[in-house]
């Protein structure tokens, strides 16, 4: 029943459960995930530790909206190795996750390595299923459930990410076990939460303690969360922040394990309760793979983003344009976020900062009159003409009918238009291009739904 599930925009997630894809490589956690969310987004094949990206996607069942992780993107520590990564991995889920769905293999049975991420899953009393993969023929197959009784979990379930079978059970019993939604706060959202996100070792705590130690104008530092967490309100030039350190603000001498790199639960889990992202940079060692993916997360949530290239105190002056070159062809998805060079350290570079933060924040929250919004609509279109679209053996111009906003944190609209398939991507970009050129939308990404007028048939 995947009709059942439908991908849901970004926006507003700040109560919405987490759950987790947890297992170690080449199980079929992307394979599941693509099977939930209704694409193939998440890159499978039958390769283990294939998959590179963390990806994360709001998703609707049983009348609820839940924030599915595949984390089969895994960053191995290059020291630790895969076996340290994924245990990492599901450290970060009992910590960081509302439930989670643990994924084995069917076919091969119950592997030290499954049972290694069971000891460590055991741990969390949040809902919990374990999901047998491959059970493809469920009257053929189900004695390969029960090797996997003896890693002591109550929820098992029979499932094949392939065919579909049993996936949506046992998806659909978990999200039972949640605990019911929380009321939103009230304040959510009026003060703009900054979160702060990033490789490990490439600054984070360093630009909080600075930001703390020198603006000395911490009115309070409380638990956000259960979960360790920790949000420190402060102002700047008469502007209230709330921060979220994704490494719960503790010193960097105290924090142990590989469970504390920035994984993707813990990456979500701060996205999730901002509305900026401060992205930090090693800009001695330079861009990374890893710093696009955190940065794609980032925009794949709707969180506006500043690049801050940090310790830029070490980079030689002759170097540093083409470092700022190579920072923005590696974020080339996002090319409207503004780049701050800093040193934590030395201070140097935060003057500018903080009018980068207001200005995102302020562009990730702008509500557009929709007569504003209906005028950039026309003269758009009259600007670039959609061109054709093809309907059997005829063709008629595409026509753009009235837009409207529909949400905030990011700026979230709906076009109405004659033949929504028919509009090239390529369209979509060049509409994007205009909205944040028109009202001043860079830094935030935007959400564009194009829809059939209703009434209006093919």
């Amino acid at each position: 029943m995947p009709e059942a599930i439908v991908p849901k925009s970004m926006e507003n997630q700040s109560q919405t459960p987490i759950i987790a894809l947890v297992g170690r490589p080449n199980v079929g956690k992307s394979s599941l995930f693509n099977r939930y969310t209704g694409h193939r987004r998440a890159l499978v094949a039958d390769t283990p530790g294939l998959t590179r990206d963390r990806i994360v996607e709001a998703i609707e069942i049983l009348d609820r909206s839940v924030l599915l992780v595949d984390t089969a993107g895994l960053d191995p520590d290059a020291q630790s190795g895969l076996p340290a990564a994924v245990q990492a991995q599901a450290e970060a889920a009992v910590k960081e996750a509302d439930a989670i769905l643990f994924v084995v293999d069917g076919k091969s049975g119950a592997l030290p390595e499954d049972e290694a991420i069971a000891r460590t899953l055991r741990k969390t009393e949040k809902p919990l299923s374990l999901l047998v993969n491959k059970v493809d023929v469920p009257h053929l197959h189900s004695d390969r459930l029960l090797d996997f009784h003896r890693l002591g979990f109550e929820r098992i379930w029979g499932v094949s990410a392939e065919h579909g079978g049993g996936a949506f059970d046992a998806l659909e019993d978990l999200v039972r076990a949640l605990p019911a939604p929380m009321v939103p706060d009230e304040d959510e959202g009026k003060t703009p939460r900054i979160a702060l996100i990033g490789r490990p070792n490439v600054g984070k705590s360093s630009l909080v303690n600075r930001l703390l130690g020198e603006e000395r104008v911490v009115v309070s530092d409380q638990p956000g969360t259960t979960r360790d967490a920790i949000d420190v309100r402060l102002e700047k030039d008469g502007q209230a922040f709330i921060l979220v350190d994704t490494a719960g603000l503790r010193r960097p001498g105290r924090r142990e394990g590989a469970g504390e790199t920035v994984g993707a639960l813990m990456s979500v889990r701060a996205l999730q309760r901002a509305q900026v992202a401060l992205l930090l940079i090693d800009a001695e060692e330079g861009f990374t793979d890893q710093d696009a993916h955190i940065g794609r997360l980032a925009r794949d949530m709707g969180v506006a983003t500043v690049t801050v290239p940090n310790k830029w105190d070490l980079v030689e002056g002759p170097k540093r344009k083409d470092r700022l070159e190579e920072i923005a062809h590696g974020l080339r998805f996002m090319p409207d976020a503004p780049a701050v060079p800093i040193s934590a350290l030395n201070g140097s570079g935060l003057g500018k900062l903080w009018p980068a933060v207001s200005q995102v924040a302020q562009a990730s929250g702008r509500e557009i009159p929709t007569s504003d919004l209906n005028r950039w609509l026309e003269e758009s279109v009259a600007r670039h003409d959609p061109g054709m679209a093809r309907r059997g053996s005829r063709s008629r111009p595409m026509k753009f009918q009235y837009a409207a906003q529909t949400g905030t944190h990011p700026p979230s609209f709906v076009l109405f238009c004659s033949e929504p398939e028919a509009v090239l991507e390529s369209y979509q970009r060049y509409l994007e291009n205009r909205l944040r050129e028109t009202f001043d939308l860079a830094g935030t990404p935007i959400r564009l739904t194009l829809r059939r007028r209703r009434g209006e048939g093919r």
